[in-house]
């Protein structure tokens, strides 16, 4: 059975807040743009209910959350062109399942290093308006993909953007 997304944790900012700008939201997940300095382009999956570890999820829901993931990227890349993109699932500052989707370009402050590293340069203050000002529609492709994603998994009987296997592994 998909976790449920009632499931929180007091205390947990995903669990108590969007977590950034709402982007998409199904049973089992949310997709937010984050609102982080120099990274325009800076997207989280938030799993809706409070687990800490990818592998805490059943079988199905890894799926679920794999595949928007990697649906999340594929718009990154469909619309913006980046050099790379980034994905994280860290936890180590909040430990409820979110993966970071990070579309990446040579000339931002920290590339090649991780958003997370010290800068390499100074901000390209044009750039991130250039990416910035493509991200209301890349919101809305983000939204109707995963739109299309949850509809199918619904079409094939997961139910509403969860995905129930009965718990296997």
């Amino acid at each position: 059975m998909a976790a449920q997304a009632d499931s929180r944790t007091a205390g947990c900012v995903l669990c108590d807040t969007m977590g950034g700008l709402p982007v998409f939201e199904a049973a089992a997940f949310r997709v937010i743009r984050a609102q982080e300095p120099g990274f325009p382009a800076f997207y989280r999956v938030v799993w809706q209910a409070h687990v800490a570890e990818f592998s805490d999820l059943p079988r199905a829901d890894r799926i679920l959350c794999m595949e928007a993931v990697a649906a999340v990227e594929r718009c990154l890349r469909e619309a913006l062109s980046p050099d790379k993109v980034n994905l994280a699932a860290l936890g180590n500052m909040v430990a409820h399942l979110h993966w970071h989707v990070i579309a990446r370009f040579g000339g931002d402050s920290h590339f090649p290093g991780a958003v997370w590293a010290a800068p390499q340069r100074e901000r390209d203050a044009a750039r991130e308006a250039d990416v910035a000002a493509r991200l209301p529609a890349l919101d809305a492709l983000l939204a109707e993909r995963l739109a299309a994603l949850v509809g199918a998994l619904d079409a094939a009987g997961a139910g509403d953007g969860s995905a129930a296997d009965g718990g296997g592994v």
